[in-house]
């Protein structure tokens, strides 16, 4: 079915409800009695063989007694009942069905017994499945509400849930306090049909919807869901809320890429990386959502603050500069005519104070906004004080200026394409008790906050937003058409059962596909170690260990450094596989390898790849060397990355200035750094039967880079694994 078709289900002109009841605690009477109090246009057949009306209408006996097809049914019955439920759907055309009953995959191997035959009858007869153990939908537009929400306000935001108290939390909000009231709502429970995905391209479609809303516990396909995320964040922002930021990684720690993976890191960098703004807090995602809905985006992260009080100025811009915003600088032309509105005490640098200008003409903040809003380095406003409450603070008298300022306030986003948000000191008080002004700003669709960090929050995503506006397109990058070598070497492996890639191999590999490694040699025994070292220049070498069973070398003595004689390479060869067998009982030791030592400096970074669980493989960077599971200072992508997905990671990382050089040092080669990074996607997309590669340390340098280790482990079966080449959709 194409998303559009979900309009039937999601958007219906009739309903079913089996298992009507008259029991006003039972969802089949709640469900009846909303639909009919809302005024629900469509047709409406109770379903109950027992009752022969409900609240005023006829009920039906069964299924079979429909006078024709149906768009949807609520499903009302017991989950033993429901495959048969949705046979009797299906052998009516009724297009879907909500299965509100819990029992299901959630509940043990009996559960999952059941889904999967609710699932063959749905599939058997084209019936689309909300659900099961879901707390069901809603469509504002339609009046249809088969959840039960009291007082829903018609709005633009569309909500995904896999929590039915989340999505009352956010209506109830809503209800308080929004100014933005929601459009369609689904609980997607246990997802065993219409999944995520499916319902992002419905909100995609939908002209009633222009925001959207998801909270994710968890994703039965990350990388569909991925690929639906981009497409819907091309035209509309999302917010999304994903929970389970503390949970262990799930993925097996064989390599440094793999024990930092961590199920939340990676949906943060996955999720940003698909057009998703982020929320890390609760009581911020509806606010996020409506400033979306209300405001044109920023085009920079530059940013004006006009403020009543030193105060608050002071506390905005410190909170604008914790979010990654930066005040703007005024021009001569702007300051000037701020001087002129305003009194001598006032400060006319960024952040604007009008130290008491406004306490006998309010009008004066419009002013003021206006012409901060036309000087062309000021992209977004944060008004922050008492502004709205002037009339309750000093005089009645000033009602009506501040309602004039607020008018011509409110015009200003559309006017000069910028947003504006309020942050007032009345803003905590309910809708319904606040001043006039303040209630005149909602209505002319600028966001006021009692927090101001909750302001500038929202500020904050109006800029992510414009960066996605600006930036979002994945280059998918070319792919190499060479990689002999590594057919050979997986050929190798396969052949004798091992899911490790001997680093002389990997290296070769990598050598092949383009990528500039420096030259590593495999000596079986000393006297090739000795004629290695003499290929090499008679230059200082590091010596590893080469073996299948030992992965971390240093912690098995298995590395030594700066060799740089004749006599200590040989007496090195037979000291490190000394200390290989001593570390490990009875290992396969395949030799040692002889490389060049790396140019001194650098920077020390880690580039890897991993397979999440949910979203496919995933690349990783960050701050390498032995510290790098302690400081954890990385960030992660889906694959394939584009350049630009690799310049927005060097940015991400916590410790990302050290890139720019420290002290007076020299900045690192961020394109070099940025072209390896997509190289390394590259050779992962053409070899699907890769499971993990850990380059660590890689340095950096202000003229290119050295790869110093290099970690490749294969997946289980060369079948185990689909191929890569799907990725994210462009």
């Amino acid at each position: 079915m194409a998303s559009n078709d979900l309009f039937n289900i999601l958007s219906p002109d009739s309903i079913a409800i089996i298992g009507a009841s008259k029991n006003p605690a039972k969802r089949g009477y709640r469900s009846l009695r909303k639909l009919l109090d809302d005024g629900y246009a469509g047709a409406i057949y109770p379903i109950n063989p027992n009752e022969i009306e409900i609240c005023g209408i006829g009920c039906l006996p069964d299924l079979g007694s429909l006078p024709g097809p149906v768009d949807l049914a609520l499903v009302c019955t017991p989950a033993a009942t429901v495959a048969s439920v949705i046979a009797e759907c299906a052998a009516k055309g009724v297009r879907g069905a909500v299965v509100l009953a819990g029992g299901f995959g959630e509940a043990g191997d009996g559960g999952k017994r059941l889904q999967h035959a609710v699932l063959a009858a749905a599939r058997a007869g084209g019936v689309r499945i909300i659900g099961p153990n879901t707390s069901g939908m809603f469509n504002t537009h339609k009046a249809c509400n088969l959840v039960g929400f009291s007082d829903l306000r018609k709005g633009s935001i569309g909500l995904l849930s896999q929590s039915g108290n989340m999505a009352l939390s956010l209506v109830t909000e809503a209800q308080a306090n929004g100014q933005v009231g929601l459009s369609t709502y689904v609980g997607v429970g246990n997802e065993a049909d219409i999944r995520f995905d499916e319902y992002l391209d419905y909100f995609a479609a939908d002209p009633k919807t222009n925001v959207v809303i998801a909270y994710v516990e968890g994703l039965k396909d990350g990388r569909r869901f991925l690929n639906a995320l981009r497409r819907i964040s091309l035209e509309k922002p999302v917010v999304i809320y994903k929970s389970g930021r503390t949970s262990a990684g799930r993925i097996s720690a064989k390599s440094h890429t793999g024990a930092l993976a961590g199920e939340y890191a990676v949906s943060e960098g996955v999720l940003r990386q698909a057009g998703a703004i982020l929320a890390h807090r609760s009581d911020e995602i509806l606010p996020m959502a409506e400033a979306l809905s209300l405001l044109p985006s920023l085009r920079s992260r530059r940013l004006a603050i006009l403020a009543d009080g030193g105060g608050h100025a002071t506390i905005a811009a410190d909170a604008l500069s914790e979010r990654g915003l930066a005040l703007a600088p005024l021009s001569e032309d702007t300051r000037r005519r701020l001087t002129a509105e305003l009194p001598p005490a006032a400060s006319v640098i960024n952040p604007v104070d009008v130290a008491g200008g406004t306490d006998t003409d309010p009008s004066v903040f419009a002013a003021c906004a206006e012409i901060l809003l036309q000087d062309p380095m000021v992209d977004g406003l944060l008004i922050s004080g008492l502004y709205g409450g002037y009339a309750v603070r000093f005089s009645q008298d000033l009602l009506a200026a501040e309602i004039d300022a607020t008018n011509l306030i409110g015009a200003m986003p559309r006017r000069f394409g910028k947003p504006v948000i309020v942050h007032s000191l009345y803003g905590a008080l309910q809708a319904d008790q606040r001043p006039l002004p303040l209630l005149e700003m909602h209505r002319a669709g600028i966001p006021v906050h009692s927090s101001l960090e909750t302001a500038v929050r929202c500020m904050q995503a109006l800029a992510e937003r414009g960066e996605v506006d600006h930036t979002f397109a994945l280059s998918l990058p070319k792919r190499a058409q060479h990689g002999g070598i590594f057919e050979q070497v997986l050929a190798r492996c396969r052949a004798e059962g091992r899911r490790v890639v001997l680093e002389h191999e990997g290296r070769a590999s990598l050598r092949d596909f383009g990528l500039d490694l420096a030259p590593a040699l495999l000596a079986l025994d000393e006297k090739e170690a000795e004629e290695a070292f003499l290929r090499l220049g008679a230059q200082p070498v590091a010596m590893k260990i080469v073996s299948r069973d030992i992965l971390h070398k240093t912690e098995a003595g298995g590395v030594k450094l700066n060799v740089v004689d004749v006599a200590s390479v040989r007496s090195g060869f037979l000291e490190i596989v000394a200390n290989a067998k001593a570390a490990v009982t009875n290992p396969n030791v395949t030799g040692v390898l002889v490389t060049p030592m790396a140019a001194k400096g650098g920077v020390e970074i880690i580039v890897g790849v991993v397979r999440d669980a949910a979203y496919g493989p995933i690349i990783m960077f960050g701050l390498g060397g032995v510290l790098v599971e302690v400081l954890r200072d990385v960030v992660f992508r889906a694959l394939p990355i584009s350049r630009n997905d690799a310049f927005t990671m060097l940015d991400e990382i916590k410790a990302q200035a050290i890139l720019d050089g420290v002290r007076g040092g020299t900045p690192v080669d961020r394109d070099a750094l940025a072209d390896f990074m997509v190289s390394i996607s590259d050779f992962v997309d053409a070899f699907p039967d890769i499971d993990e590669l850990d380059l660590n340390p890689v340095l950096a340098y202000p003229d290119g880079l050295a790869v110093l280790d290099v970690r490749i482990l294969l997946t289980e079966s060369s079948g185990a694994r689909s191929p890569l080449k799907e990725g994210i959709e462009a």
